[in-house]
């Protein structure tokens, strides 16, 4: 059982943790993926050059068809290509100016190049063409939350979620969101429904087990950040996790185990540098 000491450093660092997953999850996933994070993700299956090769073997056959660009631009995108990707986003919405879900993917490039502004301006152009798709809201809620606009990301979830959307990534979204609220009933809620739709990504079991932290829930926090490491044991943040519940039980030596393979995966993640330092 969680002593007061221990709650009362396990809130400093619930707050950081927390604080961390809504600003590093930023930084990966896929607009057209089934995981819950919502940058670009390097693909070695879809990104390779054979298949790029052979969309282009597609387009040679069919240069008018706009959806074969739009298909090509996302392959590019997970390859790293990124301005091969705006060139064929460029070519699909030419050649169909009302292509929603090329403005979405091109503001997905967008953003992970650093052109917020325009990449907010496609998402926005692709809601006017379609206001009833759930993709556009969630990237849009993405920057908006990027830029800690809270309630505007929030709002743009809520409606992703109201068109019934099955894009994980809402719910994880707006979980983070409950979770820096400290609503974390409701973010725990979210995280599952994430997982529900997404079960083998680590990141929604990460951030339902740090709500789970806040409620002094340490044996469901555990088998959370138990299950993040079984689905990709290279996820600094799943071990410091997990090393904050042995550090809470009085496990010194597991924690300093789990907090050091933390910072050999990712030697500038502060929770696991902060939680070495405390039980060293």
């Amino acid at each position: 059982m969680t002593n007061r000491r221990d709650a009362r450093l396990g809130g400093h660092q619930i707050a950081m943790l927390a604080a961390m997953a809504a600003l590093g999850l930023a930084l990966s996933g896929c607009a057209t993926t089934s995981t819950p994070v919502d940058a670009i993700q390097l693909d070695s299956a879809q990104g390779t050059s054979e298949n790029i090769s052979s969309l282009t073997d597609v387009i040679r056959r069919n240069p008018s068809d706009p959806e074969g660009y739009n298909v090509r631009g996302a392959a590019y995108g997970r390859s790293g290509q990124f301005s091969n990707a705006l060139a064929d986003f460029d070519m699909a919405i030419k050649l169909k100016p009302g292509f929603y879900q090329a403005y979405a993917n091109r503001a997905l490039i967008q953003r992970n190049t650093g052109n917020v502004a325009e990449a907010a301006n496609d998402y926005n152009r692709a809601l006017q063409i379609n206001p009833r798709y759930d993709v556009a809201y969630i990237g849009r809620g993405n920057l908006y939350r990027q830029a800690g606009r809270i309630n505007e990301a929030a709002a743009d979830y809520d409606r992703a979620i109201d068109l019934d959307t099955t894009d994980p990534r809402a719910y994880h979204n707006r979980g983070l969101i409950f979770q820096l609220r400290g609503q974390h009933e409701k973010a725990i809620e979210d995280f599952s429904n994430s997982i529900s739709l997404a079960p083998n990504s680590p990141e929604p079991y990460n951030g339902r087990g740090i709500s789970y932290v806040a409620l002094n829930d340490d044996d469901n926090a555990f088998a959370d950040f138990n299950r993040a490491i079984d689905l990709n044991a290279k996820v600094a943040e799943s071990w410091a996790n997990q090393a904050l519940i042995y550090e809470r039980r009085g496990e010194k030596a597991k924690a300093i185990r789990s907090y050091s393979h933390a910072v050999q995966l990712d030697p500038k993640y502060k929770p696991a540098t902060d939680g070495l330092a405390r039980v060293r």
